[in-house]
């Protein structure tokens, strides 16, 4: 049975390497093709480890982690995002950002990314945040390498309130798999209102 529980302080500190490498397994996949930097990995999640108000849900079968949520105040990430938001009319500082959700897919399908978002949403409200906000990668959909049949997780991201922002764009470099350079990609945000 899984369990899925937030983890904060050393808590949280502690996973982090597990997180580098739930992070580098599930992103090889569609739509991020991410050809995996363990070095890369533990200088980004340095900032989680900074932040006292970052949280890191962790989803564990027995002592292993096996998928894992995190999120920060979006002014963690502000240099990265800021022009992402310049004139959206939502303030950074009333913004969580809900950054990754990865999950070994042997998992997937049990209820564990809704709780993902419950806990990662209810932890926004208690730092007093009025909305929840993440980015997603945008594909071509004739990329030669989508997979045949692949639903987006879009659906089920509108469930949870979330709704594409207009204009918030972002961008993210990084290698694929199988290429030699780094190339950008756009990253769309979707964001929801917290009620209280």
């Amino acid at each position: 049975m899984i369990k899925v529980r937030p983890l904060t302080g050393d808590d949280l500190a502690r996973v982090l390497p597990d997180v580098a490498r739930l992070r580098i397994e599930v992103f090889r996949a569609w739509p991020y093709l991410y050809e995996g930097d363990l070095a890369y990995e533990e200088r980004y999640l340095q900032s989680y480890r900074e932040s006292e108000q970052a949280i890191v849900v962790g989803a564990f079968d027995g002592a292993r982690l096996v998928g894992a949520a995190t999120g920060t105040p979006m002014e963690d990430h502000v240099e990265d995002f800021a022009r992402a938001f310049e004139d959206t009319g939502y303030p950074v500082d009333e913004i969580f950002y809900c950054a990754e959700s990865v999950l070994l897919p042997a998992y997937r399908g049990q209820g564990v990314g809704h709780a993902f978002f419950d806990q990662r949403e209810a932890h926004a409200r208690a730092l007093g945040r009025r909305f929840a906000a993440f980015c997603g990668v945008v594909r071509p959909n004739d990329h030669p390498d989508r997979p045949e049949g692949y639903v987006p997780l879009d659906g089920f991201w509108r469930r949870r309130g979330y709704r594409p922002l207009a204009g918030a764009l972002a961008e993210f470099s990084w290698k694929d798999i199988g290429e030699a350079e780094q190339t950008a990609k756009p990253m769309q945000f979707w964001i929801r209102k917290l009620e209280p």
